[in-house]
């Protein structure tokens, strides 16, 4: 089923996950419907708190993007990114390994808003996926971002919080409307 994306001004996006301690029917359930509202929407990733449920729950699929590659080790051997794909993250741990590199990112929870964010251009990543079995790997280009940026929503940290604040300022008024409109359709519920 398709959800609703949670939009800026929505509190949900602000909380941290609560951890999964197992796999039941209805995380994997959420995970089915998060692929097919991630897919619907052209996302790489979505992250539970984007469709209102604060959890350590991401997925992410990179395999669509052809123009901003990604790389992946699996125990140490470089390994095909679609090996791993589409990719469920249940509490994940996300360790930076790279240098700080700069990149365009977008938000399902912010139609229409992209800027250049820098962050770590590799990072090592332990997890549980959807079996409820340790996953290690080692990412980068895309598929780091794309990791970064759904566990930063797992913590409640929003793309904005990483723009420089220049960037941040130039896209005030657009921020300033979609948080208004948010709050507006949550008061009439």
């Amino acid at each position: 089923m398709i959800l609703p994306i949670v939009k800026y001004g929505n509190p949900v996006l602000r909380k941290k996950g609560a951890r999964i301690e197992s796999v039941t029917p209805e995380i994997k359930q959420l995970i089915a419907d998060m692929f097919e509202t991630m897919e619907a929407n052209h996302g790489v990733g979505l992250a539970a708190q984007q469709v209102g449920h604060a959890l350590q729950l991401t997925v992410v699929d990179v395999r669509e993007v052809k123009d901003r590659p990604s790389t992946l080790e699996l125990k140490g051997k470089p390994a095909d990114v679609a090996d791993i794909m589409p990719l469920v993250l249940i509490n994940p741990e996300v360790t930076p390994a790279g240098e700080p590199a700069t990149g365009g990112e977008g938000c399902l929870s912010f139609p229409e808003i992209f800027a250049e964010i820098t962050r770590p251009e590799s990072v090592d990543v332990k997890a549980l996926n959807e079996k409820g079995k340790v996953i290690e790997f080692r990412c980068g280009g895309l598929l780091a971002r794309a990791v970064q940026h759904e566990t930063d929503h797992l913590n409640g940290i929003l793309f904005i919080d990483r723009m420089e604040r220049k960037t941040k300022e130039e896209f005030r008024d657009e921020l300033d409307a979609l948080q208004a409109a948010t709050k507006a359709e949550l008061k009439k519920r």
